[in-house]
């Protein structure tokens, strides 16, 4: 009987193809991955990858053709509204938004009301100017979207954005956010039970790498008088573990804290008398 494996895609090229392998690869999933490959196979776990277009993906989540996929959640919300959203991944992080010239005096999202708007993403716009009260001219462009005020085919733009560098080089400013997005675990609703079962294993997996990213090890020297408000301040999984110094009075503290805390912590930490403060990644937690 053939072993059934989970069919994920991820995008071919552009900016979530490098994140999307370096995930499954911190899963301690090994890909035997060949030059301009378009299928590929783990030789150690039950998945089968597909090199696919981003924007053909949803289409094939929808019809079963992948079982998962790795994926912008803009592309989700244009495309995919249907389809099962699993984990956020934290990477590829960036926002859908309306640009103008900079010339444009923009004043509020009423100054839209009329305009000629360039996109990729006209059922975003569509929804977010139904919304709003307003009513505007789409022209859908599917390629580079800032050149469309330059040329005289729009009065503005809607686009994802990362940096900004993009709308700069182009004489355009970011006037409305419509939404912001991230690298999501989109699920198709064709998916089968046998390849569920292999799902969760996975998504199991990819918790433990994100917890780890977004976490870290941290061990410290702490006066035994200050270590009742120590461990009050750190929020550790579950309790930090204390253990005594063969000096006389101190205790090695150990925890795992947030890493978006942690230079607010560190502050705190200092004051109570810590010392020998040590800062180390953590490969993988399981919670």
């Amino acid at each position: 009987m053939k072993k059934e494996k989970l069919r994920i895609a991820v995008q071919k090229s552009g900016r979530l193809y490098e994140d999307s392998l370096n995930i499954l690869k911190d899963a301690g999933i090994s890909i035997d991955n060949g030059k301009e490959q378009l299928k590929a196979s783990s030789r150690n776990f039950p998945l089968e990858v597909l090199y696919l277009r981003n924007g053909d993906i949803p289409q094939y989540l929808r019809d079963g053709v992948v079982d998962v996929a790795i994926i912008g959640e803009n592309v989700l919300i244009e495309k995919g509204q249907d389809i099962i959203k699993g984990e956020k991944l934290g990477f590829s992080k960036c926002r859908v938004s309306m640009a103008v010239p900079k010339s444009f005096e923009y004043t509020g999202i009423k100054d839209l009301d009329g305009l000629k708007i360039a996109t990729s993403y006209p059922n975003t716009v569509n929804e977010f100017l139904k919304n709003k009260g307003i009513t505007a001219e789409l022209h859908i462009i599917n390629g580079s979207v800032e050149i469309a005020p330059n040329i005289g085919l729009a009065d503005a733009i809607c686009d994802i954005v990362s940096s900004g560098s993009t709308l700069f080089k182009n004489g355009l400013k970011e006037v409305e956010v419509m939404l912001k997005s991230e690298a999501v675990l989109a699920i198709s609703p064709m998916i089968t039970n046998e390849r569920q079962s292999i799902l969760e294993k996975l998504q199991f997996r990819i918790k433990s790498v994100l917890q780890a990213r977004s976490s870290k090890y941290i061990l410290m020297n702490v006066p035994n008088d200050k270590l009742e408000d120590v461990i009050k301040l750190l929020p550790g999984m579950r309790s930090p573990t204390v253990l005594p110094l063969a000096e006389e009075g101190w205790s090695s503290v150990h925890t795992v804290i947030n890493e978006e805390r942690f230079w607010e912590v560190l502050d705190e930490l200092r004051k109570y008398g810590a010392e020998g403060i040590l800062v180390a990644p953590i490969e993988k937690m399981v919670i």
